[in-house]
């Protein structure tokens, strides 16, 4: 494991658990100090667990911070990038996971759900990028890693949110990406498909048929992959690759017409 100074950071956010905590456990195998994030105040326990688990790998001089922070707030991204100032952290690497899922009708959504999935999806990870990219232009050096979603490809019924800041966040970051490959800094769009995180709600046999079929992929599988096509440079990589890739092509093709008829029937 090689270690980076002691001031070096990653950022995390959502980190608590899932996606955000693989992102967060891979990090520290690369020898990265992290800042976690998260809004539960069980980020707490999942710094030790983190810290229990650098320990065991011999990496007694990495530090793992955890923050319980609302990232749901218009503020927050500015509150986050003060704390790394007033602690003197440079942030090397930014990991923006931190978000919400469902599948709605939009207007059945609370105005405070709608403002806090388009604060989680758009407004703070932007922003977050924004101020941290600057840091990491001046230095020529820097990796933004934002977690957007393979549903930013469908715009369908019951995604419309969802989807639509998703779709926001992946066009934004590819933006950024051409921006700032010239100034060293790598910017990356992970899409997920489905992920064994426990968000959907389905029986066990069925998620390890979907793993067998590399329809459903383990957060350890999506954070090594992510990460390696963020450290690669890559713009894009969509994760798992085959299934989903085809999957969205396909629902592309399917006109207007027939989302109204699949509604119009109660299967979606």
């Amino acid at each position: 494991m090689s270690n980076k100074p002691s001031a070096t950071y990653a950022i995390v956010t959502g980190a608590s658990s899932g996606i955000g905590y693989a992102f967060a456990e891979q990090l520290l195998l690369r020898g990265y100090n992290l800042l976690i994030v998260s809004n539960v105040p069980e980020i707490e326990e999942a710094a030790k667990r983190l810290k229990d688990a650098a320990l065991q790998d011999g990496s007694t001089n990495l530090q793992v911070v955890p923050l319980q922070m609302d990232l749901g707030q218009q503020n927050s991204a500015r509150d986050l990038y003060e704390y790394t100032r007033e602690h003197k952290m440079e942030i090397e690497v930014l990991v923006n996971n931190a978000g919400v899922y469902h599948d709605k009708d939009i207007l059945d959504d609370s105005e405070g759900f709608t403002s806090l999935i388009m604060n989680l999806h758009m407004y703070t990870p932007a922003m977050l990028c924004y101020l941290f990219g600057q840091d990491m232009r001046e230095r020529r050096k820097g990796y933004i890693l934002n977690v957007c979603s393979v549903t930013s490809k469908m715009a369908a019924q019951r995604l419309g949110t969802y989807g639509g800041t998703k779709a926001f966040l992946s066009h934004f970051t590819r933006a950024l990406h051409i921006e700032l490959r010239k100034y060293g800094v790598h910017v990356t769009d992970v899409s997920p498909g489905a992920v064994d995180t426990g968000l959907y709600n389905i029986k066990p046999w069925m998620t390890k048929l979907g793993k067998c079929l590399g329809i459903i992929v383990s957060p350890q599988t999506l954070a090594r992959r992510g990460l390696r096509a963020l450290f690669r440079g890559r713009a894009k990589t969509t994760i798992p690759t085959v299934f989903w890739r085809i999957l969205c092509f396909i629902i592309l093709l399917i006109p207007t017409c027939l989302l109204r008829l699949i509604r119009r029937l109660g299967w979606f």
